[in-house]
């Protein structure tokens, strides 16, 4: 019930004329909206240059405060969901449920350095998806607008269309701070692919510039995502970008011969006592080529691959032999297996979004979920990055029908590795209306996990001699364990001081507090578990001592020096372990005795 808005009426005539001078700002209000660079605009309608300030930079509103944003701390923790689990005790697959930005966060120590490889698909920013809102805990009212998508828990997702005034912006800050965090994760001959469409391809490569530097781009790979022909557009757009940066290229390039697709393995049909071969030509690349060595050998003059000495070696080896009036070599097998194929950056093979969703449908048995990824494209990009890494960890923080998960353990059923995957989903809750709240999945990690479990049958059915991890080690993104206990001195009183006999929440179980020490000492959350009870107390042992953990209360000395006997690397005990101080003087006693090496801390 409002007049035309002639103001931005007038924005958009501009627009039409000079689109580089259109911006994105905000009104007094605060809220976003397209606007004018005037200060471009005076430049594209004069005939020389105007004064002021120029740099090469990219930026958006709400740049600073993404990177603010990022490295804020926050007071998480996430808590295990045994019962959601595969193989809880011994698995060392991770799928966590939760914001993934809070995630990376509490990721940062146990995983700083050790993530081979990173995929994530984002939304693409069409003017449909639904993007992150990183204002935490917004309130309905506080979306008024209508742009807004907050439940009574603020889970914080919005549909980001393109006349909202903020439809670059809210994307470059939600990625963005994503981006810098998983940078800290990766190995240094880590690597990072990135699924996205034409849409935001350019912006993304500008800020994966930033994050990663420049001099780490590898290639925007162009794949064909749809083979029917859409007659809505003016060209139909059949293809997704594969934007591919390596953590530092000078490494991962000094591993070039790691880095690749297998070798054809055609035609090596001969065979003899070593195995399979195929013939090779031994004479210059191409066909004989000067600058290469020339010589007669065998009775063969010519331009050669090797040295007269190579040769001769190669040749009592048994690996020159004569073809007539040619010179051939024996290629094995094995050694083709061992070695790379280049890859160029169009990718035409049956990476499909609709392949990927018949798959998907099969294993699911429904449509579950809208453009699911390909199976094949992710296991493309593992075998060139993990092949000779094959206890590599893989992360993905947009997991979204977990492929992911599914590559990885196809992979390692097909070559015997042992790779392990770190999937992070929102849980988004799925469309009263959908097939897949209908089938009962109320949010998409609940498809996730169940995609990984049939995933897991149909790859054993496949392969009936694989043994590879299967299972999966579910977590959740929640408030800290610990009670609020900071408190201004003037605020204490005396029932305040009897409600901070426990700093442990009464809703938090042993589990919970193992793991949010595993947090805190900066421990892979995905390594050994096991339990037992010694003299009435229940013993958390984890990875064969890396940290033994007891919480139960009055925890007797019996207790305590048997597990300093095991000497751990770490021992965890409750405040209210002990009945009084000095009981908590007697265990570092008693530690100092037995296992002098142990680090001991009192929760």
């Amino acid at each position: 019930m409002e007049s035309e808005d002639i103001q931005q009426d007038n924005v958009a005539k501009i627009a039409a004329l000079f689109p580089n001078c259109v911006t994105e700002a905000r009104d007094e209000y605060g809220h976003l909206k397209k606007a004018i660079n005037f200060e471009l605009l005076k430049q594209m309608l004069s005939d020389s240059v105007i004064d002021g300030d120029e740099a090469y930079e990219f930026t958006w509103v709400g740049k600073k405060a993404s990177i603010v944003e990022a490295n804020r701390p926050i007071r998480k923790t996430l808590r295990p969901v045994k019962e959601d689990s595969v193989n809880w005790d011994t698995t060392e697959n991770l799928y966590i449920e939760g914001d993934n930005l809070e995630v990376l966060k509490l990721l940062q120590e146990s995983y700083l350095g050790k993530v081979k490889m990173i995929y994530i698909d984002p939304p693409y920013n069409t003017g449909n998806d639904f993007i992150y809102n990183d204002d935490f805990k917004v309130s309905s009212e506080e979306y008024a607008d209508g742009s807004g998508e907050v439940d009574e828990e603020g889970n914080r997702m919005f549909k980001n269309t393109d006349s909202n005034g903020r439809f670059h912006s809210d994307w470059c800050s939600m990625i963005y701070s994503r981006l810098m965090l998983s940078r800290n994760l990766l190995t240094e001959d880590g690597a990072i692919f990135i699924s996205i469409g034409d849409d935001e391809e350019a912006n993304l490569i500008k800020l994966c510039d930033e994050i990663f530097g420049e001099q780490n781009f590898i290639a925007s790979i162009c794949h064909k995502a749809r083979a029917s022909v859409s007659n809505d557009r003016i060209i139909s757009e059949n293809h997704n970008h594969l934007v591919f940066y390596a953590k530092n290229i000078d490494v991962l390039y000094a591993h070039h011969k790691e880095i690749g697709e297998d070798p054809e393995l055609r035609g090596f049909d001969k065979v003899d006592e070593r195995g399979r071969y195929k013939l090779t030509p031994v004479d210059g690349p191409g066909g004989a080529r000067k600058g290469n060595p020339y010589y007669e050998f065998l009775g063969v003059t010519g331009y050669w691959r090797y040295s007269k000495e190579t040769m001769q070696q190669k040749y009592n080896q048994g690996l020159i032999v004569s073809t007539g009036n040619n010179l051939q070599q024996k290629y094995y097998i094995d050694q083709a297996e061992k070695s790379r194929k280049t890859v160029t950056t169009w990718w035409d093979e049956d990476f499909l979004t609709s392949s990927a969703t018949a798959d998907f449908i099969k294993l699911m048995g429904g449509k579950y979920f809208d453009n699911p990824k390909n199976v094949n494209l992710l296991l493309r990009c593992l075998k060139m990055i993990t092949k000779f890494d094959k206890d590599a960890i893989v992360l993905d923080f947009f997991s979204g029908s977990a492929t992911t998960a599914h590559a990885v353990m196809q992979f390692n059923a097909e070559d015997g590795g042992e790779r392990k995957f770190i999937m992070v989903q929102l849980p988004e809750e799925t469309d009263e209306k959908s097939e897949a709240f209908k089938a009962g999945y109320k949010n998409i990690c609940e498809i996730g996990k169940e995609r990984i479990r049939r995933a897991t049958k149909k790859i054993h059915e496949d392969n009936p001699d694989a043994t590879f991890d299967d299972g999966f080690r579910v977590l959740k993104l929640d408030d800290t364990n610990m009670k609020d206990v900071y408190y201004a001195a003037g605020d204490y009183s005396q029932d305040l001081v009897s409600m901070l006999e426990s700093n442990v929440k009464p809703d938090r179980t042993d589990l919970d507090l193992l793991f949010g020490c595993l947090l805190d000492w900066g421990l892979p959350l995905s390594l050994p578990y096991t339990s037992e009870t010694i003299d009435g107390c229940m013993v958390h042992t984890y990875n064969d001592g890396d940290l033994i953990a007891c919480f139960d209360e009055n925890v007797p000395e019996s207790v305590i020096k048997t597990i300093a006997k095991r000497q751990p690397l770490r021992a965890v005990f409750r405040d209210s372990s002990f009945a009084s101080s000095p009981e908590k003087i007697n265990v570092g006693e008693i530690f100092k005795s037995l296992a002098p090496d142990t680090r001991v801390k009192v929760i």
